[in-house]
């Protein structure tokens, strides 16, 4: 999910170094060798823009470091890590991560790209750029390039993912939809949304992408649409409004191009995303699925159901429910388990000496955590949590340096706990007289 950069003031002190190493083929690039490893370079540049913290970002790295090798030695590729340069985010307009901009034979106009997340994708485009820079070359001409793909969106733009709406097909569509729709009201003769049309059309289909469809970018014709056009006071052009279920539209006022109106899309879309699932630790593929697909998982151990009963284990799964809800931009994985169901797990992330319930917050891919040292209480976690959030709290290594063995063990059914049957003896056939005498 792509996260507003201005959302987040530092970055989570659990990943401060960043997605690529030494080691890997894409070149990691600063405020202090931008300017000469690319700028000053002849060489076509591809370069992300990042937050450790962020989930596309981590998905699309192992994507970039593929497409890095390939291209070693053809097109030299590179990643910032915008979070903790802000100041060289600023400066090329990244508002959302990941952004990857195309640094060509003009390295002082760079263009946004837009394609797919895929090494596939991004090799065909740096090859499409580089062909496209030869052939400025070929021809005496320095002045810049243009991918495929880019130059037929700025020449009017690809409008599939832009859905046209009408008087007639408006309310169907979007009153009372499920989905964010974000409308832009247009005049065919107006010179400023001739220039917003192929930047909208170029994020719609990011959008489309990104939201798998939950934000939807529309236009809608206000000098055939009059209807439409008076119903929402529409007096100048382009006019953009929000629709949400249930919420008066509101006027979109922020930026005109692609990037712009992405970020706004999808922290929409985060906003209006359903808070992460809270899943019991039952094997081990709960774990590792949650923890490798999250930036941090926030493990919790809840108490015996013998010494809390359902309605006090139901209390405790809110409590967690709720921050899950309060922090669900962060992206993070939700899990819980049973004071000694996972005792090695417990061991390892140093649990069960403060007693239960407790937390720990851990990033799998560095094999740290944090333990909640307040209270297990929506005040206590919170501040637990935006202590980690603001790069502070003390981490340790997990034990063993490796998540310990999983049992699988069956789930909760959400009932008080039993007590263990125990056989009765019946002494009623005994007499009590003749085991005396026996022993004499």
């Amino acid at each position: 999910l792509l996260v507003l950069v201005g959302t987040v003031s530092c970055t989570l002190f659990l990943a401060v170094n960043g997605l690529y190493s030494a080691s890997d083929d894409v070149i990691e690039l600063t405020p202090t060798n931008f300017n000469k490893e690319v700028i000053q370079s002849e060489n076509l540049w591809l370069v992300e823009f990042y937050a450790p913290w962020c989930g596309h970002c981590q998905r699309l790295t192992p994507e970039w470091k593929k497409a890095a090798t390939a291209l070693k030695g053809v097109v030299k590729v590179g990643a910032v890590d915008a979070d903790k340069h802000q100041s060289l985010g600023g400066q090329y307009g990244v508002r959302g991560f990941p952004t990857i901009k195309i640094f060509g034979a003009n390295k002082n106009k760079a263009e946004d790209y837009q394609g797919g997340r895929t090494s596939d994708a991004i090799v065909d485009a740096a090859l499409s750029a580089l062909r496209s820079l030869v052939k400025e070359r070929l021809h005496g001409r320095s002045g810049g390039y243009s991918s495929g793909k880019q130059s037929r969106e700025s020449g009017g733009g690809d409008k599939k993912d832009v859905i046209e709406l009408t008087d007639d097909s408006f309310d169907k569509n979007v009153i009372n939809s499920d989905d964010v729709w974000m409308v832009e009201f247009y005049a065919p003769w107006c010179g400023h949304c001739k220039n917003l049309e192929p930047e909208w059309a170029a994020a719609a289909t990011e959008v489309k992408e990104q939201t798998k469809g939950k934000v939807k970018l529309a236009a809608v014709d206000a000098t055939v649409n009059q209807m439409l056009a008076s119903r929402y006071g529409i007096r100048g052009f382009p006019t953009i409004k929000i629709f949400q279920k249930g919420e008066d539209p509101v006027d979109y006022d922020g930026g005109r191009t692609r990037s712009d109106i992405i970020a706004r899309a999808l922290d929409l879309f985060s906003d209006n995303a359903p808070p992460p699932e809270l899943l019991e630790i039952i094997n081990e593929d709960v774990l590792k699925s949650t923890c490798d697909a999250h930036q941090l998982c926030i493990i919790s151990v809840l108490p015996h159901i013998l010494d809390t009963g359902a309605s006090g284990r139901n209390s405790y799964l809110d409590v967690m429910l709720k921050m899950a809800e309060k922090y669900k931009k962060k992206m993070w994985g939700w899990l819980w388990t049973e004071a000694g169901a996972q005792s090695d797990l417990e061991s390892s992330l140093g649990i069960g000496g403060f007693g239960y319930p407790a937390m720990a917050a851990v990033n799998a891919r560095k094999m740290k955590f944090a333990l909640l040292k307040g209270s297990f209480s929506e005040q206590g976690i919170n501040e637990f949590l935006r202590e980690l959030s603001v790069g502070r709290g003390s981490t340790a290594p997990v034990g063993g340096g490796a998540f310990p063995k999983i049992h699988s063990v069956e789930p909760w059914d959400g009932k008080d706990g039993e007590l263990p049957v125990e056989d009765d003896i019946d002494l009623s056939d005994v007499d009590l007289d003749d085991l005396g005498k026996d022993e004499l």
